[in-house]
């Protein structure tokens, strides 16, 4: 165990925005030992601030399912893998073709746009700060897109990706996070948590033997298939969960924490 990468939501940061105790002595002793950590999410930078309060956690996160490389101690991009103003209209004039109530939004490299609608509480604290608009008027040339999000009010968030992901597979990578919320999440074809994930821990001289990655939705698939020990959370996605070599127990039993603790007993290193 080399490099210890985790999702973040559902993984180890519950419905009431808190990292337990538990998990963060996990990862302290895993940074003590000398186990490299990266955190890999859908989240985009402006949402990081519970790795930072809560875990102390000052270096590289993977973000906007992989489209986005931060560096959260300087505050600054990395890289980014982004979608074009065209291709994004594109898969919008789709995606309403298929379901004419879908509401969309955009995660740009300098904002968020949302159309009106697309959040059914307008006081939602996290998205309070954005003024909704037609996508068409807000978003501009030179605006680049690393993630675009497409919701519906009814049915379940499979049902619309197994709708949606064939139509739109030559102009975008399309996949969920969401347990009960029909929302997809879209990027650059190609783009997911495992390709970044593997070029950084190929950056730091370390195989995908030597990794063990966490997650519990479908957006973290490719990594836990990547990666040498992927543990899926016995709390996360049936897809998510076949695709894991491993499950890790329970979100509520902190799942991640116990896999860790027994990781680093194993190497010989203090568990908390």
């Amino acid at each position: 165990m080399r490099l210890v990468a985790s999702d973040i939501d559902g993984t180890i940061l519950g419905h009431d925005g808190k990292i337990s105790d538990r998990t963060v002595r996990a990862f302290h002793a895993c940074r003590d030992a000398g186990v490299e950590l990266v955190f890999v999410t859908g989240r985009p930078p402006r949402w990081l601030h519970p790795l930072q309060d809560q875990l102390g956690h000052t270096g590289t996160v993977i973000c906007s399912n992989g489209a986005v490389v931060w560096d959260l101690e300087a505050d600054k991009l990395v890289s980014a893998r982004t979608l074009g103003i065209a291709a994004v209209l594109e898969i919008r004039r789709i995606i309403k073709d298929l379901r004419p109530a879908a509401l969309f939004a955009a995660e740009t490299l300098t904002g968020f746009h949302l159309e009106p609608g697309f959040i059914e509480n307008e006081s939602s604290e996290l998205l309070s700060q954005f003024t909704p608009a037609p996508l068409r008027e807000t978003l501009v040339g030179d605006d680049s897109v690393v993630k675009f999000l497409a919701i519906v009010r009814d049915g379940t968030p499979d049902d619309f990706l197994a709708e949606v992901r064939p139509a739109v597979e030559h102009l975008a990578a399309a996949t969920h996070s969401s347990p009960g919320v029909a929302m997809l999440e879209l990027s650059l074809p190609g783009v997911n948590k495992a390709v970044t994930l593997a070029e950084y821990a190929r950056a730091l001289g370390i195989d995908a033997s030597d990794v063990v990655a966490f997650g519990d939705m479908p957006n973290d698939i490719e990594m836990l298939r990547w990666a040498g020990h992927g543990y899926a959370m016995a709390s996360g996605h049936p897809e998510a969960i076949r695709a894991a070599g491993q499950r890790a127990p329970h979100f509520d039993d902190d799942g991640v924490a116990q896999v860790l603790e027994a990781r680093l007993a194993s190497l010989g290193a203090p568990r908390s």
